[in-house]
């Protein structure tokens, strides 16, 4: 058994089946008022290219990251007995997602999304939420949390279940990266309260500017070290910033690549991280196994297909190490 199967990451949160439709002739674009919309018309049956049935969801989407690189992954979340979340359960249980802490009830639905794939990687996505989770939720056992060595979270859409998370893994020493969404991200003010117990934080540019002030790459990472002790700043094409406190990385593009579908690339570089640092390796190497996991998934169709395996060849990449 290696070293890397020892450590265990946790993860918790909303999942998600994704069906991603195209059609070359079906789907039209207008512009109204400098608004780009889909023309479909009404009334009429519309034929399809290629239909793709996937699963997504952000922490889903992880576990299955911290699966194929060899780390016990365990999944909690409560989800019900429809066709879309049996599709969800059976894809993780296909990668090795310990999936036993999932409770499945008739009252609950997965989530579930139609995506309308258009030319040149453009996507209109319709969403159903699926069954709301509350902080109050007896089917949550928190208790999960105490057999993790790494707490995984993003996307939790509620500050309240958030911060009660985070306190539990806090209380039992376990270790937190954290991936906040648009929802926890409106109230900037309580989530910078519950960072002093994040270990490493992931943001994209524009989210790192709604929690510290800054404009530049490297004031936002500055900054937000003052919250957490490793912090990961993403600014899509144009690369990322990550710092230890020690040192500050500075990462270009991992490769040029024809982008079939964005589903996924940011949870890919955010627990593609993770695996890399959990395991004891250096922020530069984390980094590059985040950039080209993120890579590789954008090139395929769905949250999950391009998730790289463990021992993967990786090639050198655009990226600059400084003192910080």
């Amino acid at each position: 058994m290696s070293a890397s199967s020892h450590i265990t990451i946790i993860t918790i949160g909303k999942a998600t089946q994704d069906v991603f439709v195209k059609s070359s002739k079906s789907f039209k674009q207008q512009i109204t008022k400098g608004v780009v919309y889909d023309q479909l018309p009404v009334g009429q049956k519309l034929d399809l290219d290629d239909v793709v049935f996937s699963t997504g969801g952000n922490v889903t989407n992880a576990a299955v990251t911290f699966a194929r690189q060899g780390l016990h992954s365990r999944y909690m979340w409560c989800i019900g007995t429809d066709v879309a979340s049996e599709a969800i359960l059976q894809e993780l249980d296909r990668d090795g997602v310990d999936t036993k802490y999932v409770v499945q009830k008739e009252d609950y639905h997965a989530s579930y999304s139609v995506i309308l794939m258009l030319a040149g990687g453009e996507r209109t996505i319709l969403n159903y939420k699926g069954t709301k989770v509350a902080s109050t939720s007896r089917d949550l056992d928190f208790s999960i949390i105490e057999t993790g060595d790494w707490l995984y979270l993003s996307a939790l859409g509620d500050m309240e279940l958030l911060e009660k998370v985070i306190t539990h893994a806090a209380k039992h020493g376990v270790k937190v990266m954290l991936n906040p969404s648009g929802a926890e991200l409106k109230e900037a003010a309580k989530l910078r309260t519950v960072l002093e117990d994040v270990e490493i934080l992931a943001v994209n540019k524009e989210e790192a500017m709604q929690i510290v002030t800054g404009e530049s790459m490297e004031e936002l990472v500055r900054h937000a070290h003052h919250y957490c002790p490793i912090v990961i700043v993403s600014d899509g094409p144009h690369g990322a910033w990550a710092t230890d406190g020690k040192t500050i990385i500075e990462a270009g593009m991992y490769e040029d690549v024809p982008v079939v579908d964005r589903t996924g690339g940011g949870d890919a570089f955010g627990s593609g991280f993770l695996s890399q640092w959990a395991q004891g390796k250096t922020l530069k190497d984390a980094m590059v196994f985040a950039s080209a996991n993120s890579t590789s998934v954008v090139t395929k169709i769905g949250a999950k297909e391009g998730i790289l395996y463990s021992g993967v060849v990786l090639h050198d990449m655009p990226i600059k190490e400084r003192q910080f």
